[in-house]
């Protein structure tokens, strides 16, 4: 019979009761080979230490709630195979945000961010009922499909160098969703938005590392995202100062 594979996993440990300052706890556990990283979190909380906490939901990379550390790199960890790595593997909690507790992080700040770019449609009068449904063409969608596909799993915020040194600043997730919304032709908070996004901490504060865009579980490509923003707001800014002018005249 075949020697059961091990692998050891040090995860980070912080008891904001307790714990002056986090540490790490090694586990050597028993591991299977279709096993991904929240498998094996969720085997030591099962079987080994019930006093670990750390977040997760659907496990089909659909909620977002996973996302962790993983030997230093931002990770779904229920889509992340355990076999990708060695015999010792590092989980850590998402970098940039506050810790709750061992590999949970406080997420109100990404979520008062969210808010901030009304990620919904905004019309300036509803549309009767009787008029019907708004259509949209299929290249319509795709002006924004990409965009759309994002599931807050706020991995982007972790790998973002700009708000690890910038705390106000927007963050990718935000202005992807914010810009998605300006894209949509049944949209028209547009201008609402983008006074958002020209704040201290918006757009422009964006220095173009492309980290977000490579560490992206759903290939959303918010670095791409937020520079077509950059290039709308200009764009706007322009024509607006063209039209002051010629109300000048």
């Amino acid at each position: 019979m075949a020697e059961t594979e091990k692998k050891t996993i040090v995860v980070t440990r912080f008891d904001p009761d307790r714990d002056e300052a986090p540490r790490q706890e090694r586990y050597e556990i028993p591991v299977e080979r279709d096993w991904k990283v929240l498998d094996a979190l969720n085997y030591i909380k099962d079987e080994v230490d019930p006093t670990l906490s750390h977040r997760w939901s659907c496990r089909m990379a659909v909620c977002g709630s996973c996302g962790m550390n993983v030997n230093g790199e931002p990770k779904l960890t229920c889509k992340d195979a355990l076999s990708g790595y060695g015999d010792v593997v590092e989980v850590t909690p998402l970098p940039n945000f506050p810790v709750i507790r061992d590999l949970v992080v406080d997420i109100e700040g990404f979520m008062d961010r969210l808010q901030k770019v009304k990620p919904f449609i905004l019309r300036a009068k509803e549309l009767a009922v009787e008029d019907g449904p708004t259509r949209q063409s299929p290249a319509e969608l795709d002006d924004f499909r990409q965009f759309s596909m994002c599931i807050n799993c706020m991995l982007c915020y972790a790998a973002c160098p700009v708000t690890a040194n910038e705390p106000d600043f927007l963050g990718p997730a935000a202005i992807a969703l914010g810009h998605r919304y300006n894209l949509d032709t049944r949209d028209q908070g547009q201008a609402e938005r983008n006074r958002v996004f020209r704040e201290d901490g918006g757009i422009f504060a964006c220095s173009y590392a492309g980290e977000c865009s490579q560490v992206c579980p759903k290939h959303v490509d918010p670095s791409g995202a937020i520079q077509q923003a950059k290039l709308a707001n200009v764009l706007d800014w322009l024509t607006g100062l063209v039209l002051r002018r010629g109300d000048t005249r």
